[in-house]
């Protein structure tokens, strides 16, 4: 699924299920909410915490699914073409980047 499809799944979703969307603001703070979620996985999955009993179970795919849709909830209440604006952000980046990250001695 394309991403322009995905803003459209989630906003047929919001309005068969959701009632409407959250404002922006209540977004934003769902956004943050969720990417300390899976923040917490990598930290104590990934990193040097210690994993906690209770987290074992959790499933960072799920949590960057929640990312995802909170994303796409912002682009659609906002007018962004999220499609639009990766595949231009993905030119930039291109260009920008061609040699930068072959050149770089950290990454050797």
């Amino acid at each position: 699924m394309g991403i322009k499809n995905a803003q459209k799944t989630v906003d047929d979703w919001i309005n068969a299920h959701g009632v409407r969307y959250f404002n922006e603001l209540t977004n934003m703070a769902q956004l943050t909410e969720e990417v300390g979620e899976v923040a917490r996985i990598i930290a104590r999955r990934y990193g040097e915490q210690s994993e906690k009993e209770s987290d074992k179970d959790k499933d960072l795919g799920e949590e960057l699914a929640d990312v995802l849709f909170v994303v796409l909830c912002l682009a659609n209440q906002t007018g962004v073409d999220l499609q639009e604006a990766f595949d231009a952000r993905m030119d930039k980046k291109t260009k920008r980047d061609h040699d930068r990250h072959h050149n770089n001695e950290k990454l050797k």
